[in-house]
């Protein structure tokens, strides 16, 4: 069984932006993927996780211990690893996943989806990366991206390690 890593906020964001976690929900559902993500139970991250346990699908959470308050762990998940560390989370994240998906967050997400992006740039890993950009929410993201391409500190080639996708139907195993 595969599973997704979902990187995403522990704030509810606008109703707007919040429409993508529905969006994934929906599309988790209908498949048999397991989920693993950061083991909150507040805003997109708990949206997603509460949903997809009732609905029956394997969920991992991974919390560092001085996040498991302040993001209120879910203890609901099939299972809940607590780790020392966010470093720690993301390798455990990592480990398990295998395919990435990114919906609206801040500077925890952004720091997750990065690290994801530079394994895969640094050949570490041929997992698919994608962003559900529904709400464009990622738009100036990916403006800044293009940038670095053009002022040549990113490689073009490296735009095609990420999946930007309007619809999770677009999402592809095929396109590492």
């Amino acid at each position: 069984m595969k599973t997704i890593a979902l990187f995403c906020g522990a704030r509810s964001g606008t109703p707007e932006h919040s429409k993508t976690a529905n969006e994934f929900i929906n599309w988790m559902e209908n498949s048999s993927y397991n989920l693993v993500y950061g083991g909150g139970s507040t805003g997109i991250m708990g949206a997603v996780s509460n949903a997809l346990i009732k609905n029956g699908n394997k969920v991992i959470g991974v919390i560092p211990h001085f996040l498991y308050d302040w993001e209120v762990g879910n203890d609901e998940c099939t299972e809940l690893i607590k780790v020392i560390s966010m470093h720690e989370r993301k390798k455990i994240m990592f480990d398990r996943a295998d395919a990435f998906v990114v919906l609206p967050g801040g500077f925890g997400t952004l720091d997750e989806i990065c690290e994801m992006i530079t394994w895969k740039q640094l050949k570490t890993h041929t997992k698919p990366i994608a962003f559900l950009n529904s709400s464009g929410y990622f738009d100036k993201f990916f403006d800044f991206i293009d940038y670095g391409v053009k002022a040549e500190y990113i490689s073009g080639g490296d735009l095609t390690r990420i999946q930007k996708l309007t619809d999770m139907n677009q999402f592809s195993w095929d396109l590492v």
